[in-house]
């Protein structure tokens, strides 16, 4: 009985030997998966700088007192360098929206001495200087990988210089509104560059004679800029 007991055993484990064998040969090797591609993504502080050509805009109108008539006289367009930094933070979104937020600081000498011709105040020699600017502005753009166009706008500022010969002068900070677009491409995981157009507008200063007259100076200035980021 214990023979037939020990006969019986060895054969099934021969027989599960036998099949573990056959089930190893029947085997493939597995192929690894693929690597995933990593995705770019915008999101992150960065700090760069800038440089660019600027254009201010001026414009002088004058009205002498209790007259309908209102002379406005174009001081033309000073132009000039600028360069400074800025820096900011995105956010992107899983459907590529990218919303973020940017401050910027530039030194400009962006200035001219104009001869107003014609009028009560034909013959005055009127000067106007950009010293420098910023803005404070949310940026809107769509994700294409690396690539991110953009619009843009906000708050803008800038230090002004006036001069004329009737007594008229200011050297104040005036704020204003700024709006533009802009395109963005990553080098590398951390290297950005762009270019970068604004239009800033800036409310009008106006002064009132001991006479009644009454004397409005405007400026507005556009840029065009490219600069260079480092991502966080």
């Amino acid at each position: 009985m214990l023979k037939r007991a020990l006969l019986g055993a060895s054969a099934l484990v021969l027989l599960a030997g036998t099949a573990s064998a056959a089930d190893l040969s029947t085997r493939y090797p597995v192929k690894a998966g693929p690597i995933p591609v990593q995705v770019f993504s915008w999101t992150g502080f960065y700090v760069g700088g800038n440089v660019g050509w600027g254009w201010a805009s001026n414009s002088y109108d004058y009205t002498p007192f209790a007259s309908p008539v209102t002379y406005s006289y174009d001081l033309g367009s000073s132009n000039g360098f600028f360069g400074g930094l800025q820096l900011g933070y995105n956010y992107q979104f899983v459907n590529n929206v990218v919303l973020g937020v940017e401050a910027d600081f530039d030194w400009a000498d962006l200035g001219s001495d104009t001869i107003l011709v014609g009028g009560p105040v034909g013959g005055a020699v009127v000067s106007q200087n950009v010293d420098y600017f910023g803005t404070i502005r949310a940026r809107l753009g769509y994700a294409m990988d690396r690539f991110l166009p953009y619009i843009t706008g906000g708050a803008a500022w800038a230090k002004l210089n006036y001069s004329d010969p009737y007594g008229v002068s200011y050297d104040s900070t005036k704020w204003g509104w700024t709006a533009g677009a802009g395109i963005e491409y990553a080098i590398t995981n951390n290297w950005t560059v762009k270019a970068e157009y604004l239009y800033l507008g800036f409310n009008d200063s106006k002064t009132t004679f001991f006479n009644g007259d009454q004397l409005s100076v405007s400026t507005d200035i556009q840029t065009a800029k490219v600069g260079v980021n480092y991502k966080f």
